[in-house]
């Protein structure tokens, strides 16, 4: 392209800009800066509610919601209505249990909730109803790109902010970049919802339920043209596991790696972008124990500080067998979630042995060396404050080969056992492809929850592979999959720790 073309081009894009600013602002007031009230504070005009309309009010400057279930669509003459691409921001305030969200790119419909376009949720504490148990957070792409962490709280206002141009979707939350999603070429069509696809519409504020109470103000939005930067080239194309990602997020599964570390110059934006290429959420967690990074409460403290404010989770890998003396139970329950293994432990020497450092490991008698492992494994859910029990069933490499003789379905059934009374969840580990599915069924059997984990070395995540794997192969349904619990009802919190 030469210069003159490029300048053209430049030229061009600025007065269709221009235009599509003149044309969609003719009936509204926009601002410097090109955004226009979808909401003038003190009516309902411009607005069309759907079903049991009564439950959409005006209230002291706000559209609030009270009632029965009800979409209150834009029908405005912004844009006559009808948006490709634009910015969208809003404020919003849930009360607690409330689900709500904001539609775009829909239409009007009498009843039942949109059938076409995108739902960003907003959902800080909601439970679910019916058996349903919700697991997307406030900022999700619905069912495409999940958020699992909970961001901002109820009873306050945060911003939500909402952009498309071309076949980028992104959203923020006060100001945080939550998902940057781009609609491959081939996007996976859902059967309960096949009109989610990017084309154009309007905006809808969902009133999800009588007990799900919320209000909205500051609604402006920003037309855009076509072809700004931020569109991707080459095109994206999904392949067959990106597809199995995206089908099992509408499922509600929380496809998490709880497992993630900052190894091999991998930094947190890495990460990031990594969850939003995949969908895969993460939990980030740091090595504390003896001969790692963090020894002692001052080196949790510098650790969150420095994670402060991320859409991920935080955890502590607890090391060895000593790490709950060398931590204050206050500074352990900071973390969102603990887990630990039987990789490190003392063996019949009495040494202090990692069992994946091959110099370190003696195993004269491999059934006797199974029968203290896996005491040991017992031993550690039975009195260690953790959440997860991580690389479960993990072998050294010089009987690593023995594994389906090694690990019985005896000895399988005593590490499920401690696990079972003790509430831990057991990683299904794609590094190592651990545990076995025998061990897995035996686990689903007796109600374990599970989580997924890469324990990457470098910045390679992948994309849970195993986890997808066994999730087929096994039976798995969302509600088999483990969540951080609430502050206060932490493993380290617990009575039989303090």
């Amino acid at each position: 392209m030469n210069s003159f073309t490029s300048l053209f081009a430049f030229w061009w894009k600025a007065l269709f800009a221009c235009l599509l600013g003149f044309f969609c602002a003719a009936n509204a007031a926009a601002d410097t800066a090109g955004w226009i009230p979808l909401f003038d504070g003190q009516s309902l005009a411009g607005w069309k509610a759907s079903e049991h309309p009564g439950g959409f009010k005006v209230v002291d400057g706000t559209i609030t919601f009270d009632g029965q279930r009800s979409h209150l669509f834009y029908d405005g003459k912004v844009c006559g209505g009808d948006f490709k691409n634009f910015e969208l921001k809003a404020e919003v305030r849930t009360q607690p249990l409330a689900n709500s969200g904001i539609y775009f790119h829909t239409a009007y419909q009498e009843k039942d909730f949109p059938k076409s376009g995108f739902e960003v949720q907003v959902a800080n504490t909601h439970l679910g109803a019916g058996g349903y148990v919700e697991m997307k957070k406030t900022g999700s792409l619905y069912g495409v790109r999940n958020v699992h962490r909970q961001l901002v709280k109820d009873n306050e206002w945060f911003a939500l902010q909402l952009s498309v141009r071309g076949k980028r979707i992104q959203v923020r939350i006060n100001d945080l970049l939550v998902v940057d999603y781009v609609e491959p070429e081939n996007p996976v069509v859902d059967a309960r919802h096949p009109g989610r696809r990017l084309g154009h519409g309007t905006f809808a504020l969902q009133g999800h339920d009588p007990e799900s109470k919320v209000a909205f103000r500051n609604l402006m939005v920003k037309p855009l043209p076509d072809g700004l930067p931020g569109e991707p080239e080459p095109p994206v194309r999904f392949d067959a596991v990106d597809e199995q990602i995206v089908k099992l997020g509408a499922a509600n599964y929380p496809l998490i790696d709880f497992h993630t570390h900052l190894k091999g110059g991998l930094t947190t934006e890495q990460v990031l972008q990594h969850m939003f290429k995949t969908g895969i959420n993460h939990g980030i967690a740091i090595n504390c124990g003896l001969g790692f990074s963090i020894t002692n409460d001052a080196g949790i403290e510098d650790f969150l500080k420095s994670m402060a404010g991320q859409p991920v989770f935080i955890g502590m890998q607890a090391e060895g067998r000593e790490w709950p003396k060398l931590f204050s139970p206050a500074a352990v329950a900071r973390f969102d979630y603990v887990f630990t293994d039987s990789m490190t432990i003392f063996d019949h020497r009495g040494q202090r042995t990692r069992l994946w450092i091959k110099e370190e490991v003696e195993i004269p008698d491999q059934q006797a060396f199974m029968e203290h492992l896996v005491a040991t494994a017992v031993k550690i859910l039975d009195e260690e404050p953790v959440d997860i029990y991580v690389n479960p069933t993990f072998l050294p490499a010089v009987i690593a080969a023995e594994y389906d003789a090694l690990w019985t379905p005896e000895r399988m059934q005593r590490v499920v056992d401690a696990a079972k009374r003790n509430g831990v969840a057991i990683e299904i580990n794609s590094r190592y492809r651990l545990p076995s599915l025998a061990f897995i069924k035996l686990a689903k059997q007796a109600g374990l929850k599970f989580s997924l984990g890469v324990n990457n070395i470098d910045a390679n995540l992948g994309r849970a592979e195993y986890g997808l794997e066994v999730i087929q192969a096994c039976g798995l349904t969302y509600k088999d999959f483990w969540m951080p619990k609430p502050d206060g009802q932490k493993p380290i919190q617990l009575k039989r720790y303090q």
